[in-house]
């Protein structure tokens, strides 16, 4: 690992600096006061500089808009800010330095239990967390994936107060099945604030589209637990990909998607909307020789960094941004500028943070991976501090 500096001004050197929008060659980041102060070909004088190993790329951190968890925890069954700091600490041992964690379809005290452990845990100051994914429960029965069928619910009044209750606080990020609310929910949970996606989701295409005139902006894990692609109706998938100024978050570990429709996916949407998530379980991070775990009674077993339950459905996924990083690039047909800005640039815009996160440029955070010539993880930088 790269050696811990606490420096208020200190400056990072590179063979390769990926921006945000593209790699540069032998450069310096200088960090000051938790922002980038400068990327340039020397440092000022005076400034430390730590040099990165040979063959070492320097790029924003990683943004997971997608984490039920990691560390050996899960929110729904830990929203307390220690484990919300756990979770958040084992993913950013795989490259991430800004988060959403997200809340598997429960009941509305959980919900609002887990709205409530996120924002003191905000107001605990943990390092890279940007607020609150809450996957459900207005879903549709037959597109529930994993989730557990008893704990979906009819949108009724109160809920979209409900599920906006972390405010101004940090960001809240609503999936829903558009098809399951009611004309008009959409647009009370953007007017509160929400960003909203479309997922778990068996309409085949008009409530999708009358969700988007509503102002829903992005889709959930594209191509998984959806309506798919038909000669006439063009389900989730079909207007994902149509769709030019939608967002789509993607899962690239091999077992969620086929590499020719992670393909597909980025020359139909290009790097400008296409984000990859992590869909991360509590394994991520977990260093237990035992990572399987129970999800509402299921036991959820690990094969690798496949995670399945008893039936061989799909349970989310064990994989790290950096894996899911060198899956696009290697695998799914993204160059490695792509790739990095999958994880970087394109969710902070979508969520509407490109001002501060997703770039190494002056002013912005510095919030930073430094990934070694295979992307493994050599260290990571929130505000400028290196996790130790």
């Amino acid at each position: 690992m790269i050696p811990v500096r606490t420096q208020t001004d200190q400056a990072l050197s590179a063979e390769a600096v990926f921006d945000g929008e593209r790699i540069l060659r032998d450069r310096v980041v200088v960090l000051r006061g938790g922002r980038i102060a400068d990327l340039a070909a020397a440092p000022p004088a005076g400034v430390p500089v730590t040099p990165l190993p040979a063959g070492a790329i320097l790029a924003p951190g990683f943004v997971d808009l997608q984490v039920n968890g990691g560390g050996g925890v899960l929110l729904n069954d830990d929203p307390s800010v220690a484990g919300i700091a756990r979770i958040v600490a084992a993913h950013r041992r795989g490259g991430t330095t800004a988060l959403l964690p997200t809340l598997i379809t429960d009941t509305r005290p959980a919900i609002r239990a887990a709205i409530e452990g996120v924002a003191a845990a905000l107001r605990a100051g943990v390092p890279g967390l940007l607020g609150i994914h809450l996957e459900g429960p207005f879903l549709s029965p037959e597109r529930i994936g994993i989730h557990d069928p008893s704990r979906l619910a009819q949108f009724g009044p109160g809920d979209a107060a409900l599920l906006t209750g972390l405010g101004g606080h940090g960001v809240t990020l609503v999936t829903l099945a558009p098809e399951r609310v009611p004309p008009g929910a959409v647009a009370d949970l953007v007017a509160r604030g929400a960003r909203v996606c479309a997922g778990h989701t068996a309409d085949p295409g008009p409530a999708i589209r009358a969700a988007m005139g509503e102002g829903l902006s992005g889709f959930t894990h594209l191509f998984n637990a959806m309506s798919q692609l038909g000669p006439r109706a063009p389900g989730a998938v079909g207007i994902a990909l149509a769709e030019e100024g939608a967002f789509a978050g993607i899962i690239a570990d091999g077992h969620h998607v086929g590499d020719d429709q992670l393909r597909l996916a980025l020359r139909l949407k290009g790097r400008d909307r296409l984000m990859l998530v992590t869909d991360a379980m509590p394994p991520v991070g977990d260093l237990r020789a035992d990572t399987s775990f129970t999800l509402f009674g299921r036991r959820i077993a690990r094969a690798g960094d496949r995670l399945t339950g008893e039936d061989g459905t799909l349970a989310g996924a064990a994989i790290t941004m950096a894996q899911a990083v060198r899956h696009m690039s290697r695998r799914g047909g993204a160059s490695l500028e792509e790739a990095l800005a999958m994880a970087s640039l394109t969710p902070a815009r979508f969520l509407g943070l490109e001002a501060r996160l997703g770039r190494i440029a002056p002013g912005h955070a510095a919030d930073l991976v430094a990934l070694s010539a295979d992307l493994d993880v050599l260290g990571t930088w929130i505000g400028g501090e290196q996790a130790p």
